[in-house]
C-alpha cells in the first residue's frame, strides 16, 4: 500500500469516472456529510455555477438550505426565501431573482412585490418590499401574471417577443430585463407566490438544465410559503370564529337600540380586528320627508337634494360616527351629526361605499387620486392613514343601514380578501342581527297600539241606531220601522228637514258662538254644513252613514274642559266660514273642501287635556307610539280608524285616487294643528300672500295657487291653525268664557305635573298663577296669533272680521293686564312701607345707637 502514491490515486479515479461514482456512493455515508459541512458551509463558493458543483457540494448546500427553512420561525418565511432565491441566483449564474405574492383585494387577483433584485450577495433588508412602497400587478399585466394566471411556470427566451410582458418596472427602476424564468408556487389550487429568476448572465437564455435546478429548488420556497400559509389561514379561522362567538353574545344582549347593540359587538371584538383603528358610521334609515319639509324645496326656496343615494333610494346621511381607537391608548369617540368634513367622511369613501353597497379595499389610500383621504396625521395623536378596508352594513331588507371602515393592518401590510372575508362576516352578521332589534321595536309598537285601541273601545264606541234615530226621525215621518228600507231621496229629505237654518244659528258667521247650542243640535249643525257645500249628493253619501259617522266623532271627544266636543265643532264651523264667507273656497275642488271640513270636525278627537309636552313626560303610549306631534298623530289615526268601518266611511263611493286624495289632506289638515309646526310654514304663507297682493286680477292669483298644490297645502295648513285658534276672535263675552274655559284645563294639567309627575308646572299651567291670564292672554295674541289674522285679512279681505275681533279682545285683555299690575304695584309699595315702618320701630326699640351690634332676629322675636 505505502507504493500507491496520492497521484496514482487521482489519475486511476480520473481514468476510470464510473468506478469512482460507485465507490463514493456506497462507501460515503450521510452522517460523515453532515460531520464535514456542519460548521463548513462556506465550502460551496459563491461563484460555482450549478455544473460546477460536485454531489457532496451540492448536499452541503441543500442542507443549508434545509437549515434555514428549519429555522423560519426564529428568522422568518421571508428570510429562510430569501436564502433559497440567493443561491437560485448563485446556480443559475442568474443576474437576480424576485419573489411576489398573490392574493385577491375586492374580488379581484393581484400579485405583489415582495422580494425584488435578489442576488447571491445581497442583503435581506434591502431586497424586502415594505409594505408601502409595494409593487402591484393585476394577473392580465406582465410576465408574473400571466405565470400566476395559468399557473405554469414560462422559459422566456427574449422578453421583447413575449406578448405578455410588461415593462412597467424597467422604467421605473432604468434595468433592462432580456430573458427570465418564472414558476408559481401552488397550494392546492391557489397561487401563493412566483418566483423569477431574470437575465441568464453567460447565456441568452435560461437552459432545460436551468429550468430543472429552477424547479428543484423553488421547491425550499414552496415548503416555506406553504407552512406560512397554512399558519395564517389558522390565525384566520381563529379570528373569524372569535368574532363570530363574541358578536353572537353581544348582540342579543341588547336588543332594544341599533346603536348599544352595534357598540357592545364592535367593542368585544376589537382585539380579532388585526386593525389600529376602525370606525362606524350609522346611516339615517328615513326613507320619506314630511311634507312640511317638502314644502321650501317645492316652492323653490331650497335646492332639492342632489347629493348621493343608497340603493334603496335615502339620501345619505350619517347621523352618528363611532371611532374605535385601538393604538397607542384605547379610546371610543361618538361623534353625533358629524360634520362633512370630519376625517372620516372627509375622502368620500363611506359616502361611495352607502351609494353602491361595494366593498372597497385600498392599498397606500392617501396617494388615491378619486377619494380624497387626509395625507398627514388625523389628530393630535399622530397616527396617519396608510390602508383602508370599507365594507356597508346591511340588514335582511337588504337596506344599508351603516358603513364600517378599518384602517391599517396591524402589521403594516395591506387588508388581504381574507380580512375582507372576516370582516364582511362581522358586517353581515351585525346587519342581520338587526332583525332582533326590529321585531322588538315593532312589538312594543303593537303592544301600544293594543293599548291604545283598548283605551278608545272602553272610551268610545260609535254611534248606536237609538242615537242616530234622534236625528234621522224615519220611524216617525216615514212609518218605516227598519232603517234599511228607506229610500235614499226619502232619508235625504226628513234629515234635511230637521237640521237647523245656518242662518238663524250664524253658521255663516265669524262671531259664531255654541254657547246657546246644546251638543245635540251641534251634531245637527255639522251635518247641515255638509249640505251647504253641496257634497252630499254630488258624492253620494249616504245621509245615515253621514249621521253615524258625526254622532260618533262627537262621541269621540272626551268630556274635557276646552278640547271638548265644542271646540271640535268650532273648528269646523271655522273652517267652513273660511271657505264660504271667507272666499277661500275658490282655490279648492269640491272634493278638498269635503276633506277639510271633515278633517276639522276630526282635528281633535279623543284630546285627553293634556298637550304633547305632558305625553312625553309621562311616557304615556301615545308618546312611546308617535315620536313627534303626538296628539296630532293620534288624531290622524283615531279618524282613519273610523273611515275603516264601512258604517262611518262617509268618503265610501270615491274611487281610489280620490281617496287616497281625501286621506292625504286629513294628514296634512290635523298634523298641521301642531303648533310646533307653525313657526315653520307661517314664512311659506306670507310669502304666497305678498305674491297674491302684486296680482292684478282675481283670476290670476287664482290660478297662482291653483296651479301648485303645495302651495294649496301650505293654505289649508295655515288654515286650520286660523279655526284651531278662532276662539281668540270671538266677541269678548264669547272669548272671555272660551278663555277661562283653556286656562282650567292648563291648570288641570298643572295639578297633575304636581301631583303625579312630582314636577313645577311652567306659570301657564300654575292655577296659583290665574291672575296673570290677561298678561299671558296678551302674549299669546301677539306672538302667535296676530300674524295669522293680520295676514289672512291681507290675503281675503272678507277674513278681517277675525282681525278685528282679536285686536278688540287684546285691548280687553291689556286693560285687565294693566289692572292686575296696577294692584301689584300698590301692594308692593304697601309691602315696603310696612316693611320700613317696622324696622324704624326695632331701631327705635335698640335704642337708635347706629353701633349697637345685637341680634335683629333676637329683638324682631
Amino acid at each position: 500500500m505505502s507504493g500507491i502514491s496520492q497521484d496514482a490515486v487521482e489519475k486511476y479515479l480520473e481514468g476510470h469516472p464510473r468506478f469512482a461514482k460507485e465507490y463514493f456512493d456506497k462507501k460515503l455515508r450521510v452522517e460523515a456529510l453532515a460531520e464535514i459541512f456542519k460548521n463548513c458551509q462556506e465550502k460551496v463558493q459563491a461563484s460555482m455555477s450549478f455544473p460546477e458543483l460536485t454531489q457532496v457540494e451540492e448536499s452541503a448546500l441543500c442542507l443549508e438550505l434545509l437549515w434555514a427553512v428549519a429555522q423560519e420561525e426564529a428568522g422568518g418565511a421571508d428570510v429562510a426565501v430569501h436564502r433559497v432565491l440567493q443561491r437560485l441566483a448563485q446556480l443559475l449564474q442568474a443576474d437576480r431573482c424576485s419573489m411576489f405574492l398573490c392574493r385577491s383585494r375586492n374580488g379581484i387577483p393581484e400579485v405583489a412585490s415582495k422580494l425584488l433584485d435578489v442576488t447571491p450577495t445581497s442583503k435581506f433588508e434591502d431586497n424586502l418590499v415594505a409594505p408601502d412602497r409595494e409593487v402591484v400587478f393585476p394577473l392580465d399585466t406582465g410576465i408574473v401574471g400571466w405565470a400566476a394566471h395559468t399557473k405554469k411556470a414560462v422559459n422566456v427566451p427574449d422578453v421583447k417577443k413575449n406578448t405578455h410582458f410588461s415593462d412597467f418596472m424597467d422604467k421605473q427602476t432604468g434595468y433592462v430585463t432580456r430573458n427570465l424564468l418564472a414558476t408559481p408556487v401552488v397550494m392546492g389550487k391557489e397561487v401563493l407566490a412566483v418566483v423569477m429568476a431574470i437575465n441568464k448572465a453567460n447565456a441568452s437564455e435560461f437552459s432545460k438544465q436551468d429550468e430543472e435546478v429552477f424547479h428543484k429548488y423553488i421547491n425550499f420556497v414552496s415548503v416555506v410559503l406553504k407552512f406560512q400559509h397554512t399558519n395564517y389561514l389558522y390565525s384566520v379561522e381563529s379570528r373569524r370564529s372569535q368574532i363570530l362567538m363574541w358578536s353572537a353574545n353581544k348582540v342579543f344582549e341588547e336588543l332594544t337600540d341599533v346603536e348599544r347593540q352595534f357598540h357592545k359587538a364592535l367593542y368585544t371584538v376589537r382585539a380579532y380586528l388585526n386593525c389600529e383603528r376602525y370606525s362606524i358610521g350609522l346611516l339615517d334609515m328615513t326613507k320619506e320627508k314630511e311634507f312640511y319639509d317638502e314644502w321650501p324645496v317645492k316652492l323653490g326656496e331650497v335646492e332639492p337634494y342632489k347629493g348621493p343615494k343608497t340603493p334603496d333610494g335615502r339620501e345619505i346621511i350619517f347621523y352618528k360616527i363611532i371611532d374605535y381607537i385601538l393604538h397607542g391608548k384605547e379610546e371610543i369617540q361618538v361623534i353625533p351629526t358629524p360634520p362633512a368634513d370630519h376625517w372620516t367622511l372627509v375622502s368620500g369613501l363611506p359616502t361611495y361605499v352607502a351609494e353602491n353597497g361595494f366593498i372597497c379595499n385600498m392599498l397606500n389610500a392617501p396617494a388615491d387620486e378619486y377619494f380624497t383621504f387626509q395625507k398627514g396625521p388625523v389628530d393630535e395623536t399622530g397616527w396617519v392613514i396608510k390602508n383602508v378596508l370599507s365594507l356597508p352594513i346591511v340588514n335582511k331588507k337588504e337596506d344599508i343601514v351603516g358603513v364600517a371602515t378599518f384602517y391599517n393592518r396591524k402589521d403594516g401590510k395591506p387588508f388581504d380578501e381574507h380580512d375582507e372575508h372576516i370582516t364582511e362576516t362581522l358586517t353581515q352578521f351585525l346587519g342581520w342581527s338587526l332583525l332582533n332589534t326590529d321585531t322588538y321595536d315593532r312589538m312594543n309598537k303593537l303592544e301600544n297600539r293594543k293599548d291604545i285601541a283598548q283605551e278608545m273601545l272602553m272610551n268610545h264606541t260609535k254611534a248606536t241606531e237609538e242615537e242616530i234615530k234622534s236625528i234621522l226621525k224615519f220611524q216617525e215621518k216615514l212609518k218605516i220601522d227598519v232603517l234599511e228600507d228607506c229610500e235614499e231621496k226619502q232619508l235625504v229629505t226628513i234629515l234635511k228637514e230637521e237640521l237647523p237654518d245656518p242662518k238663524a244659528v250664524d253658521l255663516y258667521e265669524f262671531r259664531f258662538s255654541d254657547f246657546p247650542i246644546t251638543e245635540h243640535e251641534l251634531i245637527k249643525c255639522g251635518l247641515r254644513l255638509f249640505f251647504e257645500i253641496n257634497v252630499v249628493e254630488k258624492f253620494k253619501v249616504p245621509v245615515e252613514v253621514l249621521t253615524r259617522w258625526m254622532y260618533t266623532v262627537r262621541k269621540g271627544y272626551r268630556a274635557v274642559t276646552y278640547h271638548n266636543w265644542r271646540h271640535g265643532f268650532n273648528v269646523g264651523q271655522t273652517m267652513f266660514t273660511l271657505l264660504m264667507t271667507g272666499k277661500l273656497k275658490k282655490y279648492y275642488t269640491d272634493l278638498e273642501a269635503f276633506a277639510m271640513l271633515a278633517a276639522a270636525f276630526c282635528h281633535d278627537i279623543d284630546h285627553r287635556g293634556t298637550n304633547n309636552l305632558y305625553q312625553m313626560k309621562s311616557t304615556s303610549p301615545l308618546a312611546k307610539l308617535h315620536g313627534t306631534s303626538i296628539l296630532e298623530r293620534h288624531h290622524l289615526e283615531y279618524s282613519k280608524t273610523l273611515l275603516q268601518d264601512e258604517s262611518l266611511n262617509i268618503f265610501q263611493n270615491l274611487n281610489k285616487r280620490q281617496f287616497e286624495t281625501v286621506i292625504h289632506l286629513f294628514e296634512i289638515a290635523i298634523i298641521a294643528t301642531d303648533l310646533a309646526l307653525y313657526f315653520k310654514k307661517r314664512t311659506m304663507f306670507q310669502k304666497i300672500v305678498d305674491a297674491c297682493e302684486q296680482m292684478q286680477t282675481e283670476e290670476e292669483a287664482i290660478k297662482y295657487v291653483t296651479i301648485d298644490p303645495t302651495k294649496k297645502e301650505i293654505i289649508m295648513a295655515m288654515m286650520m291653525t286660523a279655526c284651531d285658534l278662532s276662539a281668540i276672535t270671538k266677541p269678548w263675552e264669547v272669548q272671555s268664557q272660551v278663555a277661562l274655559l283653556v286656562a282650567s284645563e292648563f291648570w288641570e294639567q298643572g295639578d297633575l305635573e304636581r301631583t303625579v309627575l312630582q314636577q313645577q308646572p311652567i306659570p301657564m299651567m300654575d292655577r296659583n298663577k290665574k291672575d296673570e291670564l290677561p298678561k299671558l292672554q296678551v302674549g299669546f295674541i301677539d306672538f302667535v296669533c296676530t300674524f295669522v289674522y293680520k295676514e289672512f285679512s291681507r290675503f281675503h279681505t272678507e277674513i278681517t272680521p277675525m282681525l278685528n275681533g282679536l285686536q278688540n279682545n287684546r285691548v280687553e285683555w291689556k286693560s285687565l293686564a294693566d289692572e292686575y299690575d296696577a294692584k301689584v304695584k300698590v301692594m308692593e309699595e304697601v309691602q315696603t312701607q310696612e316693611e320700613g315702618h317696622v324696622n324704624g320701630k326695632a331701631a327705635q326699640d335698640s335704642g337708635g345707637g347706629g353701633d349697637d351690634r345685637k341680634s335683629k332676629t333676637c329683638l324682631m322675636l
